[in-house]
């Protein structure tokens, strides 16, 4: 059934996408911000399909801690599922991503059209200078700024280390930063084709007020926040792990 179910899922997209691209390339001279609505587009009927058809859902905690002003997303990153879901749990978000991805036909077409960030990672420290510059844009134009600090898709249990990029832009804007856990690696894993129903769970941190501090230090906050959040959210994942591990994997 899963097989099943994944395959309708993928043939759905295939379908889906080009034809909203389409759509948005025929309408390029729009302003930024209707576009990225139009995309939304896209974003409700995959939505729709991954909790209907797939059979994942999920349950947010903390969504009173979603500031109203623009905000920095320090989000961890398990699965493609986030970069569809985020999109309903805040209002028109500004993905931080590879422009690598600009080269996929369609679906990197799409995202050229929208009011995201693309960055070079092969930049070194100009990549760092791309998310502050081109993120704080995207702020002041009332977008909330999603970043993936660990960089990659990181399977459940794991972690990676924390890269300062999204910190760097909540001090330079002075805008709140947000830290997310979940755990849709656990039902959508990293390049699987196959896709388990299940029930995500999304928490939403605490805001972290930039006053102040260091991209470092609202770095490490919100890495303490999150990893201490995933051994909430999936105890099991972390049965085995020496009790000095826990604080150790946050330092």
């Amino acid at each position: 059934m899963s097989f099943l179910r994944s395959s309708v899922f993928m043939l759905a997209l295939i379908v889906l996408t080009p034809l909203l691209v389409t759509i948005l390339l025929l309408m390029f001279w729009l302003p930024a911000r209707q576009r990225r609505r139009i995309a939304m587009g896209w974003v409700h009927p995959a939505a729709w399909l991954v909790e209907h058809l797939l059979g994942i859902r999920y349950r947010l905690i903390g969504a009173e801690n979603i500031p109203a002003q623009p905000c920095v997303v320090l989000c961890k990153h398990q699965s493609a599922w986030e970069t569809i879901m985020l999109q309903k749990i805040f209002r028109l978000p500004a993905f931080v991503y590879k422009r690598e991805l600009h080269w996929l036909p369609f679906f990197g077409w799409g995202l050229w059209l929208m009011p995201f960030v693309a960055i070079d990672r092969n930049a070194g420290k100009q990549a760092l200078n791309q998310v502050a510059q081109r993120g704080k844009q995207r702020l002041a134009e009332g977008y909330p700024v999603v970043i993936f600090p660990e960089g990659t898709r990181v399977p459940p249990g794991e972690k990676k280390r924390y890269k300062v990029g999204g910190a760097h832009l909540a001090a330079k804007a002075g805008a709140p930063a947000v830290p997310v856990a979940l755990n849709s690696g656990e039902f959508w894993r990293r390049k699987a084709f196959l896709k388990r129903p299940g029930l995500v769970t999304v928490s939403i941190g605490p805001a972290i007020d930039p006053t102040g501090l260091s991209a470092e230090d609202i770095n490490l906050r919100a890495e303490t926040w999150i990893e201490s959040e995933m051994r909430r959210i999936s105890p099991h994942l972390y049965e085995n792990e020496a009790p000095t591990s826990a604080a150790g994997a946050t330092a």
